[in-house]
């Protein structure tokens, strides 16, 4: 029941229709006994700084989620910025400090790192990546790999401008490991211990089909996609009809969201919980 006590968060982008945030974040605050709600603005970035200021100004607000198109906008209204979040220049997280003061932070790479290290058990330092698509998954991706201390990251998009740009970027911001690789060249694919799917190809309209030639697919490295409906893209049909391990992005999914729910209320997230959840409505339930 909503009070006097309970906070609240907000997601804030366009379109929301899609997002599965507040029904996994709410399950989870009921179960952890948490006073704390979840719910949907949807807006672009028009009015973005006036509903931050707001946020600022309200009790009863403990922060906001951000998502498209307003993740890299929204770092201009805040007062603070976390390392990681400040090196990628993006933001989904934003927390109200004691003070006031709004902190931003990016928990999407946080959510990935979490389920490649322990859903399958890749230690990142040392190790080389292969990243299909230059989009905001796969920012926040190759960014947290360039981070945690990868030793190369070669990245491709249809896209080169956008490939070319967050190739840059790492190489400034985080460490020169980057590399651009022309569209439709997995020749690099032998070298890397994880082949990553971050194009969206897989999904929605494009069920069905792979960014990835089957001829490319290295049974002896670990696939793994952002998307997580399908549970199985093409994509990782494919790599796991050729005897190599896959992973799928309800992990990121669900590993973001715990970071976000332990940022705002400093408690420990019901993992299982969420994990359920989200498995829930994938299936429909």
């Amino acid at each position: 029941m909503i009070n006097i006590d309970t906070k609240f968060i907000t997601l804030i982008g366009t379109p929301l229709s899609q997002s599965f945030a507040a029904r996994m974040q709410n399950a989870a605050y009921d179960a952890a006994d948490i006073n704390m709600r979840y719910f949907y603005t949807e807006t672009d970035s028009e009015h973005l700084g006036e509903i931050i200021n707001g946020i600022r100004y309200m009790p009863s607000f403990a922060g906001a989620a951000v998502t498209k198109p307003n993740k890299v906008k929204v770092l201009r209204y805040l007062d603070e910025l976390d390392p990681l979040c400040e090196k990628m220049g993006a933001c989904n997280t934003v927390m109200k400090l004691p003070d006031g003061k709004l902190k931003g932070y990016n928990t999407d790479g946080i959510g990935f790192y979490t389920s490649i290290t322990t859903e399958a058990g890749i230690d990142v330092k040392g190790e080389t990546f292969f990243c299909i698509g230059a989009g905001g998954a796969g920012r926040a991706i190759c960014s947290v790999l360039a981070y945690y201390g990868a030793k190369k990251i070669y990245i491709t998009d249809r896209f080169m401008e956008s490939a070319e740009e967050l190739v840059k970027d790492i190489n400034t911001n985080f460490a020169p490991v980057a590399e651009l690789v022309p569209q439709g060249d997995f020749s690099k694919i032998p070298e890397c211990r994880v082949v990553i799917n971050a194009s969206g190809v897989g999904m929605g309209k494009s069920i069905g089909t792979s960014p990835l030639p089957e001829e490319s697919i290295d049974p002896s490295k670990l696939y793994f996609d952002a998307c997580y409906n399908p549970d199985r893209t093409q994509f990782l049909l494919n790599a796991e009809k050729k005897g190599a391990k896959i992973l799928n992005g309800l992990g990121m999914s669900l590993y973001q969201g715990v970071a976000q729910i332990e940022l705002w209320t400093d408690k420990k997230a019901p993992v299982d919980v969420m994990r359920q959840e989200l498995m829930d409505i994938i299936a429909g339930k």
